[in-house]
């Protein structure tokens, strides 16, 4: 296997850990080690793979442009100008954007899609993700990619995001999405479809990084050669309709 050229962003990171740790393995070289403050470079790079921070975004893209380096953004949370810039630069380099590289998240999508359209109208629909202590956006990227799966079936934009108090009825069209920190969890997500007399339970638990660490590499290691666009985690396993 040839050695795949990486610089990797947000080296110092859980993630930026995990992929140092299976690069050897996987066949990767980290040519550039990237944290906060160090100065942007993807010189002999082959690719970028960004598990930073959503603020280096707009940064990031500036200089994968003027090298034409092939991007890998595994960062959430990202705002609406940051998104924007990604979309930007996509026009001009091969970029996947993924809010997780775990082929069975991937799974998930799809079969989450497919249980919305079977089941109908007639199952309340709420997610439930758990993570580490540590992270700090909320809810998951994943959980709002899967989120957004369930608005598309439903035709709905009706989210709730916990539940204090006195709130009522809950709405049919609503999408509840609940976040738990705790501990070292790696990345727990529950997508339950609650109809009368019987319950629907999609689950995926993640027991290490290195799901997420291989997923982002085989991602990186497909994005040699292709054309620009942005693509995700669908188009890498070979899912997307398109």
């Amino acid at each position: 296997m040839t050695n795949l050229r990486v610089a990797l962003i947000g080296a110092a990171g859980r993630m930026g850990q995990a992929i140092i740790a299976l690069a050897k393995s996987e066949g990767v070289e980290v040519v550039a080690r990237i944290d906060l403050g160090d100065q942007l470079t993807f010189a002999d790079a082959d690719v970028a793979i960004d598990f930073s921070h959503a603020d280096a975004a707009s940064s990031i893209c500036e200089v994968a442009i003027k090298s034409k380096t092939p991007l890998v953004i595994g960062t959430t949370a990202h705002s609406a100008k940051q998104r924007d810039d990604i979309v930007a630069v996509s026009k001009q380099i091969p970029v996947v954007l993924a809010s997780n590289f775990s082929v069975g998240v991937s799974t998930l999508f799809a079969l989450t899609e497919h249980a919305a359209k079977i089941l109908g109208d007639d199952f309340d629909l709420e997610i439930v993700e758990a993570h580490h202590r540590m992270k700090k956006d909320a809810p998951s990227g994943t959980a709002k990619a899967l989120a957004e799966i369930l608005q598309r079936a439903r035709q709905t934009k009706v989210l709730r995001h916990g539940r204090e108090g006195i709130v009522g009825e809950r709405g049919k069209s609503e999408i509840g999405i609940h976040s738990v920190r705790g501990g070292d969890v790696a990345g727990d997500h529950t997508v339950i479809f609650a109809g009368q007399s019987e319950r629907l339970e999609l689950t995926h638990r993640a027991s290490s990084r290195d799901t997420f660490a291989r997923g982002a590499i085989r991602a990186a290691r497909w994005l040699i050669g292709k054309s620009p666009g942005l693509y995700d985690m669908r188009d890498v396993l070979g899912l997307s309709d398109e």
